[in-house]
């Protein structure tokens, strides 16, 4: 049998072009499994490139042919034609007929090359605008995929009719087809907003009309709407202290001068704004429910903070975020619905009362507003999706939505019941609960000297999610260290082991 050597030439040439190193560094790129998802011909170009932005490869540095290249990679001619053919359009090479390819020498205006890590210069400081700091000031990104005992404000979604659900957003798809996958209207689908006004009227006492609600994502979007729009950076607002961290980074985070009023059992103390030496723009008010306290402002304060906003012609944001979980009797009328004088914006959410994937939330505006918070809306994202509004809708004109809330309202009351009497039982020692009439979260308060920053970080590396109440004051006065706990989302056996577990966390700490 004749003797045929194996031809290496195209090895040759290619490592006389690129380093042994490089020519590695290619077949890692094209063989690495994060990059599986990509043609060939893309991994063979991204990894070429990445070698120029990392000054691994010279300007006016030839490039091995594409047959020689295409051999040492075991690939075909084609593939690596396509990839020099794309760098070649992007300006990363130059290609010369009769010579072949090179590094163009317009990589020279790449910036430090091979001298900055992927990642970005480690030593230069973070420059934030003052909004961007604000924000970030306010703490670190949450994880809401996988909620843990006892994260606040999280709904239970394991009972939420979901065969209802689809039924009604089939219906949706059949009647308007592609209609549904089209842009809503800036203010909403009116379907909707029709629904939400018959709520808000028959269970707030709200005073609503369909062309009053403006749909929005979410009541943080309502909350950042109304300081940008109706506030200038350095105006004052009045805000209840403690207060819900969400609100209070909106304002910050738009320049707005907080100013932080006192709660007492009737909610927050309204002699206050009257007798202020300062004007404020507005004030911003959870008198249902509040949040964090779970005080119900009472009503001759409610009547008192509408007659002072039309002293001052100032705005009242009233977030109703959970009212319908009330569990002593009718909770109390909005305050939107006793204000004669269209000063008060009412903001409203579906993330609670229905599940936090449906990102739908609300605003019943004063005529005037309407248009200004509509377009200052379209500004931000555009529109909301059409389709789970109108399955919203559909949702609440069937009855399907206050079905849902009464059951509710009826588990949640047994999980607030239990987690009150777990917490009696097994943290005495060191917390007492605050039953709340309503809502999602109890908070309790330390009866001995601990610290609270050290309960929340150990209790989150035993899986538990508490909010501390040191953070949610504004001021110095009256703080009181404690944690809120969520119990919606929770089933009776699953809170017993969450607080068996902070119970340990509790006594490890003591010791």
């Amino acid at each position: 049998m004749p003797f045929h050597p194996i031809d290496t030439s195209h090895l040759y040439q290619t490592r006389q072009l690129f380093k042994h190193a490089q020519l590695e560094s290619v077949k890692a790129w094209i063989n690495d499994p994060a990059h599986g998802t990509l043609p060939l011909h893309a991994r063979i170009q991204r990894a070429i490139r990445q070698l120029i932005l990392d000054g691994a490869l010279d300007v006016g540095r030839p490039l091995p042919a594409s047959r020689a290249l295409a051999k040492s990679l075991d690939v075909s001619r084609d593939t690596v034609e396509s990839a020099y053919g794309q760098l070649h359009a992007e300006g990363f090479i130059e290609r010369r007929v009769g010579s072949g390819s090179f590094v163009s020498g317009r990589v020279q205006a790449l910036p430090k090359r091979g001298a900055a890590p992927r990642n970005g210069a480690p030593h230069e400081p973070l420059r934030l605008g003052r909004r961007g700091a604000a924000m970030h000031r306010g703490g670190g990104v949450r994880e809401f995929s996988a909620p843990r005992p006892f994260a606040p404000g999280v709904p239970e979604t394991r009972s939420f009719p979901l065969q209802t659900w689809e039924r009604l957003q089939r219906q949706v798809l059949k009647e308007y087809g592609s209609r549904a996958l089209a842009h809503s209207p800036p203010q909403g689908m009116e379907a909707l907003r029709r629904a939400i006004a018959d709520h808000v009227n028959l269970e707030r006492g709200a005073h609503a009309s369909p062309e009053r609600v403006l749909i929005l994502t979410s009541s943080q979007q309502a909350m950042t709407l109304c300081a940008t729009v109706l506030l200038d950076p350095g105006d004052r607002i009045f805000i209840e202290d403690p207060i819900y961290q969400g609100a209070r980074k909106a304002f910050d985070a738009a320049g707005l001068e907080c100013v932080p009023v006192p709660l007492d059992d009737q909610g927050m103390q309204v002699e206050r704004l009257r007798d202020s030496p300062l004007p404020a723009g507005a004030v911003f008010l959870t008198p249902s429910h509040q949040f964090p306290t779970g005080a119900t402002l009472a009503l001759d304060r409610r009547l008192a903070v509408i007659e002072w906003a039309r002293q001052n012609r100032t705005w009242i944001i009233e977030d109703d975020y959970d009212s319908e979980f009330h569990y002593a009797g009718k909770p109390t009328a909005c305050v939107q619905g006793l204000d004669a004088h269209d000063r008060t914006i009412y903001i409203g959410t579906f993330t609670k009362s229905l599940f936090p994937g449906l990102r739908i939330g609300y605003m019943v505006l004063p005529p005037r507003l309407v248009e200004p918070m509509t377009v200052a809306r379209t500004l931000l994202d555009g529109h909301s999706a059409p389709i789970p509004q109108l399955t919203l809708a559909r949702f609440m004109e069937g009855g399907h939505f206050g079905a849902h809330v009464r059951a509710m309202r009826s588990v949640y009351a047994e999980r607030r019941d239990a987690l009150a009497e777990l917490v009696r039982r097994h943290l005495a020692d060191f917390v007492e609960p605050k039953v709340p009439l309503g809502g999602m979260q109890m908070p309790c308060l330390f009866v001995r000297d601990m610290d609270e920053r050290a309960v929340i970080d150990g209790a989150r590396r035993a899986g538990i999610d508490l909010l501390g109440l040191t953070a949610l004051h504004a001021s110095g006065e009256r703080r009181q260290a404690g944690f809120l706990m969520g119990f919606a989302a929770y089933a009776p056996q699953e809170l017993e082991i969450a607080v068996g577990k902070l119970a340990g966390v509790l006594r490890a700490l003591r010791r």
